[in-house]
């Protein structure tokens, strides 16, 4: 479980990280405000994880899955690599990264 809470930890900067780069480039504040929900969450999965509770991974696993399939939306829909290529990317990499160390 320490691999899913640091891996939940580590993409939850970097969405929150986005979320900030979105805000201050275009102004997007629901850049920032799913950011930070984000985050939130990815911080809790984390904290669950630490503490032993399996919730943890699910939660971690879902937020990964929702915000792939939203970036991968994005992505097909703008055709542009940035941001969200990277994001989709990041997000299927953690996401694999959470289901392959996912204790049974």
């Amino acid at each position: 479980m320490m691999i899913q809470a640091l891996t939940s930890l580590a993409y939850g900067v970097l969405v929150l990280g986005g979320g900030i780069m979105g805000f201050r480039k275009a102004g997007s504040r629901p850049s920032l405000i799913a950011g930070i929900a984000s985050m939130a969450l990815l911080l809790l999965a984390a904290i669950l994880l630490f503490s032993g509770r399996l919730f943890g991974a699910y939660l971690a696993i879902f937020v990964s899955a929702a915000l792939l399939i939203f970036f991968a939306m994005r992505w097909v829909k703008g055709r542009r690599f940035m941001p969200a290529g990277l994001m989709s990317l990041l997000s299927a990499a953690a996401l694999l990264l959470l289901i392959w160390s996912r204790p049974i």
